[in-house]
């Protein structure tokens, strides 16, 4: 499919909706303009009508588990879910098996993904408390950021020595992005549960464990860091209202040095869900109150937030009914946070232009992707169509993630991505993948 012709799309774009057709060739958008004609035969042409066109979102924070964790999920099946939401590029992050803390199992990872992934793709360096000298060594045109676990997630990849953190902080060549809680503070909560609950303690206290008081004291921490040290951070997944004071929303994005997100089920739930969904919503940091939640979405849209991310992190449905101390945290959204989001659209809670600004320019902006991230004259055709209505409901039967459930289960979305072009190739259309070639590309950052 070397030459494209969407036609008669709303596109939404730069922070405008507006009518108009889509060229794309070998691909690479050609033109974009009110009204294009096919100038020859060999044009595939898509009739965009009341659908909207929006950019291919960037996921910066995946899970995709590969390798040694591939019961779970693999880059293949990560990536499968992935275009089916709409994503086309994502950031995998290097809590695997082997991790990805010295260059030989970045290679690695990056000759997987270039056999079997379905959407474009980049890998995050791990940092722990003894590899400074490979941190060193991170081409920052070739690696998306450096992962730093500030507080011990899946993995143990706890990076706790202060004098080893602030040395990575002034050397890094490249971002910083950390996951941040206070570890000593969830130790001494969890101690105090299980002396109370043994292990089987009610998922209800999983955000008094992983509290609002361990969030802010890392985040805190990392912040005045990257201050003391000129360091350039990012802050994932924040889950509280009393972070949002620690980033700032009186610069535009490209001037700032210290940014933060938040993730898909930090908007959608609230600690009232888990007396129905269980450990099914068991993630790190944890869902916290509906205050917390009101809170993420008002700095989303006062730009205290910058990006919105997934933290896609699937495990077995077997894992996941474990008591609480032995069941993991995190699950699958890569597949449905973009209909999450519009759903979020239809209930007056966020614009289009708003959902594409922070899923898809600004994680272009943040990581200097190249040529990805909006629908503009000469960047890759990374698109994706989709229809406000025409409702569907998730079941098992299609949910393409490996580990086969969703916390978003029996949900039932008014809008879905009907089409995902990945670098100008149709990979996904109505519940269906088209047969696999080798298309992704390996992104490519502009530093």
């Amino acid at each position: 499919m070397k030459k494209v012709l969407i036609k008669n799309a709303k596109i939404v774009n730069e922070g405008k909706i507006f009518d108009g057709d889509v060229f794309i060739e070998d691909g690479i958008i050609s033109e974009i303009s009110e009204s294009i004609s096919a100038k020859s035969p060999d044009v595939n042409i898509f009739d965009a009508e009341g659908t909207y066109l929006l950019p291919g979102l960037i996921d910066d924070q995946v899970h995709f588990r590969e390798p040694g964790l591939t019961h779970k999920e693999s880059i293949e099946t990560g990536s499968r879910a992935a275009v089916a939401g709409g994503i086309t590029s994502f950031i995998e992050m290097p809590n695997t098996l082997p991790q990805t803390t010295n260059m030989e199992e970045l290679e690695a990872k990056f000759k997987i993904a270039s056999e079997t992934s379905y959407a474009n793709y980049s890998f995050m360096f791990g940092g722990t408390n003894d590899n400074l000298s490979e941190i060193e060594k991170i081409d920052p045109k070739n690696v998306a950021a450096l992962k730093l676990f500030l507080g011990s997630s899946t993995g143990n990849m706890l990076v706790d020595d202060e004098k080893v953190l602030e040395q990575i902080f002034k050397k890094s060549p490249v971002l910083i992005a950390a996951h941040c809680e206070d570890e000593a503070t969830i130790k001494k909560n969890l101690e105090d549960c299980i002396e109370r609950y043994g292990d089987d303690i009610p998922i209800e206290l999983h955000p008094k464990i992983r509290s609002e008081e361990a969030c802010y004291k890392s985040s805190s921490r990392a912040v005045a860091l990257a201050k003391k040290t000129g360091a350039r951070l990012h802050v994932f997944h924040v889950s509280t209202a009393k972070e949002l004071s620690l980033f700032n929303n009186k610069k535009p994005l490209k001037d700032k040095k210290i940014t933060a997100e938040v993730c898909i089920h930090h908007l959608w739930f609230n600690d009232s869900d888990y007396a129905k969904k269980g450990t099914l919503i068991k993630w790190n940091p944890a869902v916290k109150t509906k205050k917390d939640q009101e809170a993420l979405l008002a700095g989303l849209l006062d730009n205290h937030l910058d990006v919105l991310a997934t933290d896609h992190a699937p495990h077995t449905k077997e894992e996941k009914k474990n008591v609480y101390t032995k069941a993991p945290s995190g699950g699958p959204l890569v597949q449905h946070a973009l209909p999450a989001l519009l759903q979020m659209h239809h209930q007056g809670k966020i614009s289009l232009e708003k959902i594409v600004e922070k899923a898809c320019h600004n994680p272009a902006i943040l990581f200097d992707v190249e040529k990805r991230g909006f629908i503009r004259e000469g960047y890759k055709a990374d698109l994706v169509l989709v229809d406000l209505n025409s409702p569907w409901a998730v079941q098992p039967d299609n949910i393409f993630s490996k580990c086969q459930w969703s916390p978003f289960e029996g949900t039932t979305f008014k809008s879905r991505v009907t089409h995902t072009f990945v670098n100008g190739k149709l990979v996904y259309k109505n519940f269906k993948h088209t047969p696999f070639t080798q298309n992704a590309e390996r992104l490519s950052f502009d530093r």
